[in-house]
């Protein structure tokens, strides 16, 4: 048995409510952890005690740096770390969360702290995965950061108006009305973070402006944050025409669901298109998700797991 100083300052963080967290690290490392005032025990083969040691090494370190861990943080490390990543641990963390009116922000998963990064790093980032996984929330969250820190001028939130594997039929009331059900998850996200007389002024202002997709046809769009979600949907002309809107100082984050493609042919779906010719392209960054970056209720991990289970064994 190893002991070690908790490697910790939240001490109540790292096990969780009703030793949830500490549980799980356990389940990961294969040894057996108990915690005794100032005192971790670690009770395991020699080697994966040795590795215990160098991650509980690795979190003492950003606690030092001053960073504050929350529970999914402890999860990511070990990501880091079973994937040999060849950067310092302390590289995949930002200084702070991206704070808001109404909350804070912060990666959960791995793969949400690296399209986090690619959005601060590359002009055009496409962020592809299952339904969940932050996609649509992490974007419109950098886009309010950016705007917060004056970096654009304005956010432009965009999707295709297809509906979802049935038909609406007429719809009452002017454009903006008759194109509000396509886009309320986009309002969704940005009523999560600021206050509802905070988006409508940015809305009113034009600051944040929401339209959809077919409205983007012959516009330049400098000094922007661009959003396009739900690109699954999209046809290849869309995507070629949306791609070619950004201008100088602008950010375009495109989010995709590739299985759950809408159109009549799916495989015409403009984001498979781009996805295939435009990854020869350094200064393009793909990030993709899975069920592990789920961040709804458990449950959808599993259902996500189950469909794809499904889905492999009829293309067999």
């Amino acid at each position: 048995m190893e002991q070690i100083t908790h490697p910790f300052v939240r001490k109540s963080v790292f096990i969780g409510v009703l030793d949830r967290n500490l549980k799980k690290i356990e389940a990961r490392l294969g040894v057996e952890l108990t915690t005794r005032g100032d005192s971790l025990n670690i009770n395991g083969p020699d080697e994966k005690v040795e590795f215990a040691r160098f991650y509980f090494d690795r979190i003492r370190r950003l606690e030092e740096k001053g960073h504050d861990l929350k529970e999914e943080d402890f999860q990511i490390i070990l990501d880091l770390l079973e994937q040999g990543r060849t950067k310092p641990v302390e590289d995949y963390f930002p200084a702070e969360p991206l704070s808001f009116a109404r909350k804070s922000v912060s990666p959960k998963s791995l793969n949400q702290q690296e399209y986090i990064q690619a959005i601060r790093t590359h002009d055009l980032a496409f962020g592809v995965g299952p339904a969940g996984t932050g996609k649509t929330y992490l974007a419109m969250a950098m886009a309010l950061t950016f705007l917060q820190n004056k970096i654009i001028n304005r956010i432009i939130l965009t999707r295709p108006a297809v509906e979802a594997g049935e038909r609406l039929g007429f719809l009452p009331g002017d454009m903006i009305q008759k194109v509000n059900p396509y886009l309320r998850p986009l309002y969704d996200a940005l009523f999560d973070l600021v206050s509802a007389e905070q988006a409508q002024r940015l809305i009113d202002k034009n600051i944040i402006e929401i339209a959809p997709l077919a409205y983007m046809r012959g516009r330049t769009l400098n000094s922007a944050f661009i959003i396009l979600d739900e690109a699954q949907n999209t046809t290849r002309p869309q995507m070629k025409m949306f791609l070619t809107r950004a201008g100088f100082d602008s950010k375009v984050v495109v989010t995709a669901d590739i299985t759950q493609i809408d159109l009549p042919h799916p495989k015409d779906s403009g984001v498979l298109h781009a996805l295939k010719i435009l990854s020869p392209l350094k200064e393009i960054a793909f990030c993709r998700f899975d069920e592990k970056d789920v961040v709804r209720h458990p449950l959808v991990q599993k259902i996500i797991k189950a469909y794809q289970k499904a889905e492999s064994c009829s293309s067999d």
